[in-house]
This record gives C-alpha cells, structure tokens and sequence, in this order.
C-alpha cells in the first residue's frame, strides 16, 4: 500500500505542477469586469489599510479607470459591478471584502497568480493527508482521485472567478473540521472544534455571499440534535458555532454598514436580489455543466456513508452534509442567475467532509461495516 500511496501523490503532484505552469501564465487583465472589480478593492486596501472597506467611487485615485481602459470599457458608463447606495449616497463595490483583502497580501500585477498558486497548494496539501490517512487499497484509490479533482478544478471551473480561489481552501479546511469534530475529536476538543469550524465558515462569507449557506447544514443540525437531547452542551456548542460563524463574516457586516448603511443592506442590485423562482431552465443549465458530475458525486458519498454500518460520529457527518446540499441546492436552483461556478463551494466541501469522515473512521469500525455489507450480501 505505501507504493500506491506514493503513485497517488505523484499523480497529484504531476497535476500540481501542470496546473501551477498553466497558472503562470495567466494575464491579470483578461477582459471581465469582476476580476476589475476585486482589484479595486485590493488596491484600496493597499493604499488605505483597513479603511479599505469602504469603496465608494469617489475614493477611486485612477485606478479603476485605467483597469477599465484596458480591457476597452466606455469611459463614458457607469463603472461595473458598483451599486448606487441611497442610504449612504455612494456608488460602491457590489462584492463582500475577503476577496480584495486577499489579493492585497500579495504585489501588485502579481496579485492573481500568487493567490491561486497559493490556493492551490494548500489544497494539494490537504490532498497529500487523505492519502496518507488511508488505511486501505480502495480508500487510497478514493482519496488520491479526489485530491487529483479538488487540484484539476483549480483551473476550471474556478479560475472564473476570483473569489472561488480563497473559497476552495476555506471547504477544503472546513471539510477537514467537519470530519475531525463529528467522527473524529474527544469531548473535551468538540466545544473549540466547533468555534474554529463556526469562524471559519463565517470567513467564507467574506469572499462570496452565497458561502453563508455553507453553515445551513450545521445549524439545522445543533437544532435538532438539541430538541432531540435537550442537552446544555449542544446547546452550548450550537450558539458557539452561530457567535463564532457572525465573528467570521464580520468584515462584510462592516463593510455593509459603511457602504449600504446597515450591515445587513446588501450591496448587491439587479439579479442578484431577484426574489427565489424555480424554473426548468435553471435546472438544465446544472444537468448540463461539470457541476452536475460534483454534485452527483457528492450526494452518492453522503448516501453510501448513511446507507452503511458506521459509527455514529461518521453518520453525523453525513447528516449534515446531507442537509447542507439540499439546503444549497435550494438556494441556487431558484436563483435567476446560472454561473459555471455557484455549486462548487458546497460540493467540494461535501465530498472532502465525507472523503476525511471515512478516513478518520477506527479501523474495527470499518472491518464491521464491510463485514456487514458481506453478510447483506449473502443473505
């Protein structure tokens, strides 16, 4: 089994290496209006600190302009992806601070290419352990596949947006969290466990609004396992996990209240804030993009982890992961507007919640699950 699990990290690591030349080189101006957008507000940040989160146009310095002239915009329109604000009377960013605030860490004209290498890496990290937490030929199999696909994906589809990068490694840690809190951690660990995982899925909404249904599947969870135990330490456990997961999107709390005038006035116009509506064509635009394969992987991982024998904190995983997905699902597939992108957060971070739970499950507890799956079998 060691010279599998070395052939499985060779192959990531090959992968890594395609997909790090691949990102070399990418061009910083490529002609999208949002990648301008997030540039601006690293820019600010650059120039201002912390009182970059307020991104009214006035602030603008030329920089904007001169993105825009690039890749040919009208000087004459309204800058894209600004909403006007009639609270506050600004014109401003539509997109929460996280992912400006990331871009800023690195140098400017090298900002892309460094977050998604970097991105990239600690995922292929995270990659490297399921491998090596694999105990068997299959789950070596399995954890090597799905690290290979969470590195491929880097590129395509999340090179579409700027925001997918910092995202991807918020689930790819979470899904670790997850794993480790529910099938994995001693009672004395699950109280920090929780804040940690609370606060980080709460960061997640930092870099995209729709992240904050990243944390649906765990509130339904602390709520019903509480009205099903009445017990104070899930009590405490859950309104932890909801203080930590405000804690964590408390930049764009702040940055609402600057820009919108309230931290809970969105800065988002148009689609965006369209009421839910389920049409057809929506769901076909899913059926038809890669995102359908993710999903459909992630949904037979959380049914085949609750349709065998395994141990309780293994079968938590799966039920939150399940109520995760349907509650994600419900968001986007009524949701006006179709990216190649929407459903990648919450099926990565399905599939690597699932993949990490089996991974950290006892030996003696899955030799019982396969010896109950032989004796179904034959009988």
């Amino acid at each position: 089994m060691k010279s599998l699990k070395i052939l499985c990290s060779l192959l990531c690591f090959l992968l890594l290496a395609s997909q790090v030349w691949s990102m070399l080189h990418w061009n910083e101006a490529r002609g999208v209006y949002d990648d301008v957008c997030y540039l601006r507000q690293a820019h600010l940040f650059q120039r201002f600190g912390l009182a970059g989160l307020d991104t009214d146009i006035s602030r603008d310095d030329g920089y904007l302009v001169s993105k825009l002239k690039e890749i040919g915009f009208p000087a004459n329109d309204s800058p894209p992806c600004h909403t006007p604000m009639p609270a506050t009377k600004k014109l401003v960013l539509q997109y929460p601070p996280g992912t400006g605030f990331v871009l800023a860490l690195f140098p400017q004209g090298h900002q892309v290419i460094s977050m998604f290498v970097s991105a990239t890496i600690i995922v292929f990290g995270f990659a490297l352990w399921g491998i090596f937490l694999a105990r068997s030929v299959q789950a070596i199999l399995l954890a090597g596949g799905l690290g290979c696909l969470a590195v491929y994906i880097m590129v395509n589809p999340v090179k579409a947006s700027y925001s997918m990068a910092p995202t991807m490694v918020v689930c790819t840690l979470a899904g670790f969290l997850t794993a480790k809190l529910f099938a994995g951690a001693t009672r004395r660990h699950r109280l920090w466990l929780t804040l940690l995982l609370g606060f980080l899925l709460g960061l997640a909404v930092n870099f995209r609004l729709p992240n904050l249904f990243l944390g649906a599947g765990y509130f339904l969870f602390f709520l019903f396992a509480f009205l099903s135990s009445r017990k104070f330490e899930i009590a405490l456990r859950g309104v932890g996990f909801g203080v930590a997961f405000v804690i964590g999107m408390a930049p764009t709390l702040i940055a609402n209240a600057i820009n919108a005038g309230s931290p809970f006035a969105t800065t988002y116009g148009g689609q965006d804030v369209a009421p839910p509506e389920f049409t057809v064509g929506i769901l076909w635009q899913y059926v038809g993009d890669m995102q359908f394969v993710l999903l459909l992987l992630a949904g037979l991982s959380v049914a085949y982890l609750l349709g065998t024998r395994r141990e309780k904190g293994t079968r938590r995983v799966g039920l939150v992961t399940a109520g995760n997905l349907v509650v994600n699902l419900a968001f986007f597939l009524s949701h006006p507007v179709f990216t190649p992108y929407y459903t990648i957060p919450i099926a990565m971070l399905s599939l690597w919640s699932v993949s990490f739970a089996a991974l950290m499950e006892p030996a003696e507890a899955v030799d019982e699950s396969l010896v109950g799956q032989a004796a179904n079998a034959r009988s």
